[in-house]
């Protein structure tokens, strides 16, 4: 199977997902400290992905390969696949307590390889579990404590673990302890589909998906809180084969204060931008403005040479010939960049009008702890609904979309980007042409 992607707005035809499981239920324990933006239904958001599933499916004809079935199917189909399974699941299980109880577990554990199922093996790599083991008098008066470290409550924004180029996979390093575990089991998948990985980020450098945009001659790398410039390095001298690199550093929205911070709001280069068409792309202007770019060009395969230019990446992209549809920042805080292109012209986008009452009421607690950081972000957001309401005016339903001839398909959800995500972040796509 080929992962190969010259473009972002080529024809797409194979597509990663994960639907959220069990994990989803323990992030939403505590949102905040899953990276989540607010609390949301887990059940809706289930249904919202197989709804956004659904389309690439049926009404895109796009192959879809789902990472926890893919990995459970092949398993089941093959010995030596389980059993790599089951040894990178073993790893994540450790035992604590009595010394006689934790000695029976691990037996039982070992013992019983071949009666637990495939499913179990990979719901303990979400989970990574630690069991806890007390005995008292008395038959089996143990006590059972079992702690998830770490589950992989952001799976299902399976952009993230990877990213797609002209070379093939770049596989990522998490920058946040959350997550680091997650490209573990996106390799497992490429590897099960023998899917060969061009470059694997090392430590010290972090990359992540989401800050990596293929333009056809040149590519965009967003470099900030999630990616790192010693990640940007690897990415240049093993992942990819463009002609010219756009290192663009993570802007700071102007109406947060210079003594403070809040780079959750645009975490990744995808969250503030992105590609519709061969000609047009969609991010919010003020941002674009405010994002530096390093101009890379290459001299020979892995070798870049920084450009003495300096520019930002709104007349970076202007320079490039692309038409840039201006959108609010409330728009852009409720994922209306966070589209995915499934061919030239063509999108799947959040309905944002569906979006920004519940952005609104987050923004608003936030300004309520911290009037500081927030107050004059939310008075803008407030400013921008009324604008867009009156207007009618919400993206994707705004009138340069239709004059840039821009075919989009909103879809509902308002659950699913209760975790800091959009159509966007929620797919992998793995082969365009």
């Amino acid at each position: 199977m080929k992962a190969k992607i010259n473009a972002e707005w080529d024809n797409l035809r194979k597509v990663a997902v994960h639907s959220p499981g069990i994990e989803m239920y323990f992030g939403l324990l505590d949102p905040f400290a899953s990276l989540y933006e607010r609390s949301f239904s887990m059940k809706e958001a289930i249904r919202e992905h197989e709804l956004l599933t659904y389309t690439l499916k049926h009404e895109f004809k796009i192959d879809i390969i789902p990472l926890k079935e893919t990995i459970l199917n092949k398993a089941d189909k093959s010995p030596l696949i389980r059993e790599k399974l089951i040894n990178l699941a073993i790893e994540k299980i450790s035992y604590t307590g009595d010394v006689d109880e934790v000695k029976y577990a691990k037996y039982e554990a070992g013992k019983n390889r071949n009666v637990l199922d495939s499913n179990y093996y990979f719901n303990t790599l979400l989970l990574n579990p630690q069991v806890e083991l007390e005995s008292g008098v008395g038959t089996r008066m143990i006590q059972l404590n079992v702690t998830e470290n770490e589950p992989l409550s952001n799976l299902y924004f399976i952009r993230d673990q990877q990213a797609v180029t002209d070379m093939g996979i770049i596989l990522s390093r998490m920058s946040k302890p959350q997550r680091k575990r997650e490209p573990e089991l996106t390799k497992f998948l490429w590897n099960t589909l023998n899917i060969p990985i061009a470059c694997e980020i090392k430590k010290p450098g972090t990359f992540e998906g989401g800050d990596f945009i293929p333009m056809n001659e040149f590519a965009l790398v967003g470099v900030g809180d999630r990616t790192d410039m010693f990640g940007v390095e690897q990415v240049l001298k093993f992942g990819l084969g463009y002609s010219e690199v756009g290192v663009v550093h993570q802007p700071k929205h102007p109406l947060i204060p210079h003594n403070k911070t809040d780079s959750m709001m645009n975490m990744h280069l995808d969250t503030y931008f992105n590609v519709a068409s061969d000609g047009v792309v969609v991010g919010c202007e003020i941002l674009l403005k405010n994002a530096q770019v390093e101009i890379y060009q290459k001299e020979s395969r892995g070798n870049y040479i920084k450009s003495d230019d300096h520019t930002n990446l709104y007349d970076y992209i202007v320079s490039k010939g692309f038409e840039i549809i201006d959108i609010t920042t409330l728009e852009y805080l409720a994922y209306a960049s966070n589209f995915l292109c499934v061919k030239n012209g063509t999108i799947v986008a959040v309905e944002v009008d569906r979006m920004v009452k519940d952005v609104i009421n987050n923004l608003i607690d936030k300004a309520a702890l911290d009037p500081e950081t927030y107050g004059n972000l939310l008075k803008q957001v407030k400013k921008d609904y009324n604008i867009l309401r009156c207007e009618g005016q919400f993206f994707p339903h705004k009138k340069e979309i239709y004059q840039h001839d821009i075919d989009a398909f909103p879809l509902n959800l308002i659950n699913l980007t209760g975790g800091y995500g959009g159509a966007h972040c929620m797919t992998c796509a793995i082969y365009r042409n």
